[in-house]
């Protein structure tokens, strides 16, 4: 995977791309990521990349040509991927987004700034609008390193455990992710709970299961309406207080899969 960051302030992403699990990434080979700056491509005596916007109004705004001519380098004749422009106006990020994005060769991630862009440049070079919320930031950077973040964990060996990306939270279970603990087995009088201890692996994956369906319906009882549930688990919601739980949740699944 190819991530490709068009910035005015490359030195802002190349921090968190050269951190933690993505730099390792990155020094492994397993991801090639790196933040372009826009201005040098600009064809400005003093290198601007914005300008007053036609028809009056507040703020600045960054023009095509610089984007454009940052675009066309970057891509090259035989690029295979996705050209992304993280704003307000797009499809809001989720994890299915980011496993679709996951599965494509490079992506180069455009990041507005001050008022927004020449729509010019989102017509020719934009194949994608990608939000991460309804909320607006000075710029797309941190949107950006979102994004890079999120697909980058799903590329095989970037998180060590091939495992640790299904049982999070927003899986493909469309579950919140379980309560988890480490040592000490006691801390201040709470203990760990006793099947975590037990060694059975399954009596624990079922545990796991079940304390994942009750955070998902205290939490984010909206996730459930597309969960795989079977009947069983859907009575285990109903045992313990969750009225609608018999509406919720498909039921693909079967009571043989506990």
């Amino acid at each position: 995977m190819k991530i490709t960051i068009l910035t005015i302030f490359p030195e802002m992403c190349e921090h968190v791309l050269s951190s933690s699990i993505l730099g390792r990434a990155r020094q492994a080979g397993l991801i090639e990521a790196r933040a372009v700056d826009i201005r040098p491509y600009s064809s400005q005596k003093h290198k601007n990349t914005d300008d007053y916007p036609f028809g009056g109004g507040q703020g600045m705004l960054m023009t095509a040509q610089p984007i454009a001519d940052a675009m066309k380098d970057v891509c090259g004749p035989d690029f295979h991927g996705l050209r992304i422009f993280m704003g307000p106006k797009g499809e809001t990020l989720n994890q299915k987004l980011v496993a679709e994005l996951s599965r494509e060769q490079e992506l180069v991630i455009l990041c507005g700034h001050y008022e927004g862009v020449d729509q010019r440049a989102l017509d020719h070079y934009i194949d994608r609008e990608v939000s991460i919320g309804d909320y607006i930031l000075t710029g797309g950077e941190l949107a950006a390193l979102v994004l890079t973040d999120t697909v980058a964990r799903l590329i095989p060996g970037v998180l060590g455990s091939s495992s640790s990306a299904v049982d999070e939270s927003f899986s493909a279970a469309g579950l919140l992710e379980y309560p988890q603990y480490t040592r000490p087995r006691v801390f201040e009088g709470e203990e760990v709970p006793p099947v975590l201890l037990s060694g059975d692996h399954r009596a624990i994956a079922e545990w796991r299961r079940q304390q994942a369906i009750l955070e998902t319906a205290r939490l984010r009882p909206d996730l459930l309406k597309t969960a795989e549930l079977t009947g069983k688990e859907k009575q285990f919601l109903l045992d313990r207080g969750f009225e609608d739980a018999e509406e919720l949740g498909r039921t693909e699944r079967n009571d043989e899969a506990e």
